[in-house]
């Protein structure tokens, strides 16, 4: 199913075309990474997902909306822990793949935050 069909009222807010879910949510597993000190913040151990919300989503449904969802995910039953230390960017503990996080967050904006 395309995106445009499973977020109609996000995909319409965005002024470039897009394809993969990828382009609107990033969820990469989180791993102890000895190599990098980049995301230090976000222990394996806790969160087994750093999750990054596109610069191109944020622009579609604004600030407010994005304080908004980071509520909404402290709350969802589908992530055990969360972290926002950014408006954009977070640790989650969630037993799903990378695509089903993406997913259930991209969904949470479809349904709650896009008016």
């Amino acid at each position: 199913m395309s995106l445009k069909k499973r977020y109609p009222k996000l995909m319409a807010k965005l002024n470039e075309p897009v394809y993969e879910i990828r382009d609107l949510v990033v969820a990469d597993e989180n791993y102890n990474d000895v190599d990098s000190d980049e995301f230090d913040i976000f222990e394996p151990d806790e969160y087994n997902f750093i999750v990054y919300v596109t610069e191109r989503v944020q622009q579609a449904i604004g600030s407010e909306q994005m304080n908004r969802l980071i509520k909404k995910l402290e709350a969802h039953a589908a992530f055990e822990n969360f972290f926002a230390p950014e408006a954009d960017m977070y640790g989650i503990r969630a037993d799903l793949d990378e695509e089903g996080v993406a997913d259930t967050i991209v969904r949470l904006i479809e349904e709650e935050l896009c008016e």
